[in-house]
């Protein structure tokens, strides 16, 4: 029930180029029936389901038209002195002449055009679509915007595993010499066909777009050549996934067959991000909500057969220990045989936030044989490695300061073992402290909802640090704050309801703090 104009004037907050109004609406109360081409000065009636019918334009949108096409020309006439001297001097400029302006001024990026449709009723789609096949940019255009190599060849568009077909990748070919049998991307190609997956191509013109077959070399997320690929810039990447889960496959027999099959998902999805747990060993993806991760489920069950569950990725808690201790440990074990000896005195103490892990001897008359004191650190570092509440100890240091050993039953492994009781016997007498990570988080979010975050994030018991015009992105913020990792999940969603969806958000590790 908006006027367009006024969606037109909203969206311009968001965009660096012009936006001008290519069409307007026809309306039958609240309703929009059609629309008219401020350009051909033509009317189109909508039908559910259905091409739009060509009708007379209606007398009562003529004043509306005549206004939003003098609106239109006088922005094109900032692009041409042609028409400029034609609307001063009152005259009316060609059709085909502000067809001509208005390609020339989009394929220079100069401005965008606003059409009207709408994709759930199949209005308004198929003028998009002429418009995109004879407006829009040509491969030359791409090639410059993406400051392509010489032997650039073709890029990838969208892919798919397809039954009984396997890997099918869409390209677009960006030079001559895409064609079945060529090299392309660092193999040749299989089979070429056109987009209906049935009718076979030999080769692609440039800027054609087909369907690769049998080319599990051809990959997204980047720009062929014959010998490999180019990556593309950060503004034509994906967002950093939203959530991460633990995959797991229901049936043990398939622990073996789920990793290949994440990572040719992974080939046709550059949203989906694969990796292995440190904690767990389970492996772990990202994903950009519950339907991306539903997206993901499905497939690995219909077309790898794998059924699997997930699960939140647990938070990376630490420990650490506020005091330190001297402990005395011996190790002895005789069981027939040569035995095993080892006698260590460590001192354990805690190092500031960040300091990780040290460990010094201060060993004198070598009581403890030089050759064992690595032993000792390695104990002590599979001593930290989980701490008394089941979590990796950080910012401790460990001195070996004494200890006494046997000529012929001390060894590596005595030591080692030494080392790694005395420090764990220290940590259960000291006590540790829990730490949780706290991420700097940087939300990329419309400037209207960037004020509505400060909320969302004092509700998650996160620290708002301010936030700033975005300097790439018209109309947008990025907004700044430390946030508890457990709480980023809660963010994703949050940020969805709070932005309509618009919001995303970048994070990394900033430090520990106590739970």
């Amino acid at each position: 029930t908006d006027r367009v104009s006024d969606v037109i004037a909203a969206l311009q907050t968001y965009s660096a180029h012009g936006i001008i109004l290519r069409q307007v609406p026809m309306r039958e109360g609240d309703r929009v029936v059609g629309s008219i081409d401020l350009i051909s000065e033509r009317a189109w009636e909508y039908h559910e389901g259905e091409r739009s019918s060509l009708v007379e334009l209606p007398a009562e949108m003529r004043a509306r038209e005549e206004e939003a096409r003098a609106e239109m020309m006088e922005t094109l006439a900032d692009f041409d002195d042609h028409l400029l001297e034609e609307i001063i001097e009152d005259q009316r400029p060609p059709t085909e002449e502000l067809y001509d302006v208005a390609r020339r001024a989009l394929q220079h990026h100069d401005l965008l055009e606003a059409l009207l449709g709408s994709a759930r009723h199949g209005n308004g789609v198929l003028r998009l679509m002429k418009s995109l096949r004879h407006d829009v940019p040509g491969v030359e255009a791409l090639r410059d915007r993406l400051a392509l190599p010489d032997g650039a060849l073709a890029l990838g568009c969208m892919a798919d595993n397809l039954k009984h077909i396997g890997k099918a990748v869409v390209i677009r070919a960006l030079g001559p010499g895409v064609a079945a049998g060529a090299r392309v991307g660092g193999d040749t190609i299989g089979t070429l066909d056109d987009i209906d997956a049935r009718t076979q191509l030999p080769a692609l013109a440039p800027g054609q777009i087909g369907l690769t077959i049998k080319s599990d070399h051809i990959s997204l997320g980047g720009v062929l050549t014959a010998d490999g690929r180019v990556d593309l810039p950060d503004w034509a990447t994906a967002h950093p996934p939203a959530l991460r889960r633990l995959v797991v496959p229901d049936n043990e027999r398939d622990e073996n067959k789920l990793p290949a099959a994440l990572a040719r998902l992974a080939e046709i999805d550059r949203g989906l991000t694969v990796a292995q747990s440190a904690a767990s060993g389970h492996l772990e993806i990202g994903v950009h909500g519950p339907q991306h991760e539903k997206r993901v489920i499905d497939k690995l069950a219909e077309g790898f057969g794998i059924a699997v569950s997930c699960a939140p990725v647990p938070t990376a808690l630490r420990e650490t220990i506020r005091k330190g201790v001297e402990k005395h440990h011996r190790h002895r074990k005789q069981s027939g045989g040569a035995g095993q000896f080892a006698d260590v005195l460590i001192d354990i103490a805690p190092l500031p936030e960040g300091g990780g892990f040290a460990f010094d001897d201060v060993v004198k008359g070598g009581a403890v044989p030089k050759n064992y004191i690595p032993s000792v650190e390695a104990g002590a570092r599979e001593a930290l490695a989980e701490g008394p509440q089941g979590h990796p100890v950080v910012d401790v240091r460990v001195t070996l300061k004494d200890g006494k050993a046997h000529s012929v039953d001390s060894s590596d492994f005595a030591f080692r073992t030494a080392g790694k009781n005395a420090v764990r016997e220290a940590l259960s007498e000291l006590g540790t402290v829990t730490l949780q990570p706290i991420m700097q988080v940087s939300v990329h979010v419309p400037s209207a909802f960037a004020g509505d975050l400060v909320q969302v994030v004092s509700g998650l018991k996160g620290q708002v640090q301010g936030f700033e015009p975005h300097p790439d992105a018209a109309g947008w913020d990025i907004f700044r704050a430390l946030l508890p990792m457990a709480a980023e999940e809660d963010l994703a969603h949050a940020l969805g309801s709070a932005t309509r969806g618009t919001a995303w958000f970048t994070s990394e590790l900033d430090h520990y703090q106590p739970v």
